[in-house]
Formats: structure tokens, C-alpha cells, sequence
């Protein structure tokens, strides 16, 4: 997938003030195609300057991540998205590439020119919250010995980390040990640990003491003995805060070096009030307002703060279906659309869960919309791909009474399929691929353990150690099959147009080594 990236650079061009952080939303955190944007949007802010790039993750665990990328010491990549995120988004094919982006290329420039990587998040939701015990625990083994408190009384006002961590903690007050006399002798501690870090020179550390700090604000609110509603507003609110305050360091950071590109959610990037109208949620029917992160940070950043909207169309992989016509999306061109205006467009209803489609507020704040109009669904549909293969010589389809999945053969010889189209997933075997979204189906073709080891640079018999890598729900790119790799298979789910001429050879290849005319 490739974006025109032009309008984003005369969008740049006519800015007065020069931009240091670019925010780039998305509507949902389950539309792959959004990451693809954000690392191709990355890969060309950096020729502008730009050389840094703050994700909604954890900001502690993100260093880990930020060592690996800008040359640090060996590591594994399956160990560096597994630990270096929080959320679980080391799981994304999107972070995944994007990781290997930045080492690649920050291997290929000066020191000084190098991308660092930022998490501006925790690791909090909103039902949850981890202890502060292993961030005071950090913080106390560089400094310790510029505090009173001793090791074994942070481990014995902390207790056991589930104390805090259960859910009970966070969304129970009479549970939640945020206001005991523990919290309260903590946070004098990580305020000592803090100041100490400071005082030792260690200004890469402090993220340790200053996350333990807003954890024990988050468990202190988490205990106020209120209704549930304010409650979890305010502890929204407070992780937008935390975020804010993490943006503005990273700044702090990066200021001399370039611009920071920062990517999240729309509702904590936006600079107007952001709502959730938690309707059935297992908590309750609440409905939630606060101030977003980007509210506080471009507050503090004026015009240097620039906020793209993220919106969508249609999306296969969220089993998304176009809007309806006089909705905002509908209305929209698909790319960047600078100027938007809501006029007399309505919002979109009855959409995906945890999508959050367009509203006039959010039209009227962004400085312009990045629009995905249809993303999985701009390919031919599943008779057209099954056609299509039919129509190859020599070739003959099968499909089986008791299902919809086709089998294809060459030749007379019905003993081998050498692709396959299905759209269902086989309970225990093969569920990975979500093909039960509507719209969503899957070619499979048998490649052969040499064509898929020259594909993907490791044979059929290691698919298994790199599985990890792969998203087999991910539409629109070729992949290792998810059940049979090791067979040699690949897979694609929904085939863009700009992937057919590569697929006609790799199914041209196929047939021929199924029908044994391959060399």
C-alpha cells in the first residue's frame, strides 16, 4: 500500500509556524492500513527534519525499543516488540515494520540524524492500573543511597503487585488501595527517588520515579470514594494528562534535534473536548467527558502543534461497509483532505466496535483528515479472483457440497490442489485469518519450499519460530500461510488490484510445479 504523500508536504510547506509535533490519529486501533500510513508518513518526515516518533505506549518500556532501533546493544526483534510495548502492539505487523524500519535506516545515517522511538503512554486502561513497586524498585537501584527509605520498606508498603493491578482495585474504591497510608508514604518516596535522579544527572532515568508518581495519582483517584461516572472520567482524564506531560518532555528532548511525529488515537490527539458514550459497557452505561491529551499539549505548543485527523470509509478487516451517503465519511476523498467542512452532513451510525467515526467537532478541530475510503475492499471480490484462476489453461475447479471453499488442480490430477480460496475459518486448525468478517476471504497458494524460502528468507520448516511476525488478519499483503506454511503455502486475505500481476505469476508457478512442467 503507497499514499500520496504531496498534500501532506504543501500542507507543511504553508504552515507560518514551523511544526514540531505532527499528530497523525486514527479512528480505531484495529485497521492495519493506519500503521502502514504512519511508517510511510514517518519514512518522509524524516527527509524534513523530523527525528523522533511517540507512539501510544508505554514510555518506560519504550526505551527498550529506542536502544534497539538507534543501534544499541544486540538484541532479538521478537524479544523487543514483546517487551519494548505495552498493550500488546509488538503484535502488529505495523510495529513490527516500523521497528525494523528505524534500525535499518538509522543504521544508514550520523548519530545525530538518527529516529528515536517514544512511548508517551502507560500501561494503564481503564479498568486497570499496574503497582508503582517496580518502577520505585528501578529508581531506587540507581539512587537508593541519596534517600532515607530503604529497599525492603518500598517492597513492604507496595505489598503484592496485584493489589494494585486487579481490576477490583481500579474500579472498586473500597478496594483500591490508592488513598491508604502505603500510597501516601509511596509517593513521598517516588517524589524523594525523583529529586535524587535528578540531582545525580540521571535526566534519562527520571521516567522511572515520575511513572511511579503518576500511577500513585491514577490508584489515588482510582479510591476516591465518588459515583462511578466521574470517577473513570477523571481517571481518563488523568492518563490524557500524563500523556501530555510525556509529549512535552519528549519535546523537551528532541527540541534540538527535529520534529516529533506522534501517532494515537484521535481521541487523545484532538484539541477539543473528548467524549465516550459508554454504552453497555460491563461497568455501566456511562457517559464520559475530559480534556485530551492533545487539548493540554498543543496548549502548550500553540501552532507548532498539528493535528490529522484519522477517518474511515470501509475496512475489511473491521467488516466496516461504506457509509451511507450524506455522512461526513462518504463525503470525503480518499487521501488528505485539507479544509473539510461538516455543512449539513450527519454522522455515521451503527459502526464497528471500538471504531469512533467522524463528527462535526472533530471536522471543525483538525487541521485536515487523512481519509482511508475503503481499505481491503478495493480488489476483486471473491468470484472475481475464482475466475480469474479459472480461466488459467489447464486448470479446473472444485468445490466441495458441505462448503463454500474452491479447490483448484492442474491437469487431469485431482490429488493436490495448488490454490485454494476460502472465506471461513476451520475451528481448531485455522482461526487466526478472522475469516468469518464480512467480506473477507483468503487465497491460498502452494508455492514449494524454494520459491517461499526465496520469498520470505526462511524455508518452510522455521515458519513456526517466525509466526510471531505475521498478522493473519491483516488484508491486502502476501503472507506465510497461518495453518500450513510449513507445507510451503502462502496466503493473501482480499488481493488489492496492485498485487494481481505479482499473484498471476506466483499462481502461474504453482500450476506449473503441480502439473510438473516447474524445473
Amino acid at each position: 500500500m503507497t499514499f500520496e504523500l504531496s498534500p501532506l508536504h504543501a500542507l507543511l510547506d504553508a504552515r507560518p509556524t514551523p511544526v514540531e509535533v505532527l499528530a497523525l490519529g486514527e479512528p480505531n486501533h484495529g485497521e492495519p492500513a493506519f500503521q502502514t500510513l504512519r511508517n510511510e508518513v514517518l519514512a518522509a518526515l524524516a527527509g524534513r527534519g523530523f527525528r523522533s516518533i511517540a507512539l501510544e505506549t508505554d514510555r518506560v518500556r519504550a526505551r527498550l525499543v529506542d536502544d534497539y532501533v538507534r543501534g544499541g546493544a544486540e538484541a532479538d526483534l521478537d524479544t523487543v516488540l514483546a517487551d519494548g510495548f505495552s498493550h500488546g502492539w509488538g503484535a502488529f505487523a505495523g510495529n513490527r515494520e516500523l521497528v525494523t524500519w528505524l534500525r535499518e535506516h538509522n543504521a544508514q545515517v550520523p548519530p545525530e540524524e538518527r529516529i528515536a522511538f517514544h512511548g508517551f503512554d502507560a500501561a494503564t486502561e481503564v479498568d486497570s492500573a499496574p503497582s508503582p513497586r517496580p518502577y520505585l524498585l528501578r529508581a531506587f537501584d540507581l539512587v537508593g543511597d541519596r534517600i532515607a527509605a530503604s529497599r525492603a520498606e518500598i517492597e513492604d508498603l507496595a505489598g503484592e503487585d496485584t493489589r494494585w493491578s486487579s481490576p477490583e482495585a481500579v474500579m472498586d474504591p473500597a478496594r483500591s488501595p490508592g488513598r491508604s497510608p502505603d500510597a501516601a508514604a509511596l509517593r513521598i518516596i517516588a517524589d524523594d527517588l525523583l529529586g535524587a535522579l535528578w540531582a545525580a544527572g540521571l535526566t534519562g532515568d527520571v521516567t522511572h520515579a515520575e511513572t511511579a508518581l503518576w500511577l500513585l495519582r491514577y490508584h489515588a483517584q482510582a479510591a476516591a470514594p465518588i459515583e462511578l461516572g466521574p470517577r473513570v472520567a477523571r481517571l481518563i482524564g488523568l492518563r490524557d494528562a500524563w500523556m501530555a506531560r510525556n509529549v512535552i518532555d519528549i519535546r523537551e528532548c528532541e527540541r534540538r534535534r527535529g520534529a516529533t511525529l506522534l501517532h494515537s488515537h484521535n481521541a487523545h490527539l484532538q484539541r477539543h473536548g473528548a467524549s465516550w458514550d459508554a454504552a453497555g459497557w460491563e461497568h455501566g452505561d456511562l457517559r464520559l467527558r475530559w480534556n485530551p491529551a492533545g487539548r493540554i499539549a498543543a496548549g502548550v505548543l500553540g501552532d507548532r502543534y498539528l493535528f490529522l485527523a484519522g477517518s474511515l470509509g470501509a475496512s475489511a478487516a473491521l467488516g466496516l461497509e461504506k457509509p451511507a451517503g450524506g455522512t461526513f465519511e462518504a463525503a470525503l476523498a480518499d487521501g488528505l483532505n485539507v479544509g473539510a467542512a461538516a455543512g449539513d452532513l450527519t454522522g455515521r451510525t451503527g459502526t464497528a466496535h471500538g471504531h469512533f467515526p467522524l463528527t462535526a467537532d472533530l471536522i471543525a478541530d483538525a487541521d485536515a483528515i487523512w481519509h482511508l475510503a475503503a481499505v481491503g475492499l478495493d480488489g476483486p471480490t471473491e468470484p472475481e479472483v475464482a475466475e480469474r484462476i479459472r480461466n488459467i489453461p489447464g486448470v479446473s475447479e472444485f468445490i466441495a457440497d458441505e462448503s463454500t471453499d474452491r479447490f483448484y488442480f492442474a491437469g487431469v490430477s485431482h490429488r493436490m490442489p495448488f490454490a485454494t480460496i476460502v472465506s471461513r475459518d476451520t475451528p481448531g486448525v485455522d482461526e487466526d485469518s478472522r475469516l468469518g468478517r464480512p467480506g473477507v476471504f483468503r487465497l491460498n497458494i502452494a508455492l514449494g519450499r524454494t520459491e517461499f524460502t526465496r520469498r520470505f528468507g526462511y524455508p518452510p520448516a522455521e515458519a513456526a519460530e517466525h509466526r510471531a511476525g505475521v498478522d493473519a488478519a491483516r488484508t491486502g499483503v502476501i503472507m506465510p500461510h497461518p495453518a500450513y506454511a510449513v507445507q510451503g503455502w502462502i496466503a493473501v486475505l482480499n488481493p488489492p488490484v496492485a498485487l494481481l500481476p505479482e499473484l498471476d505469476d506466483l499462481l502461474d508457478h504453482a500450476r506449473r510445479r503441480a502439473s510438473g512442467e516447474a524445473g
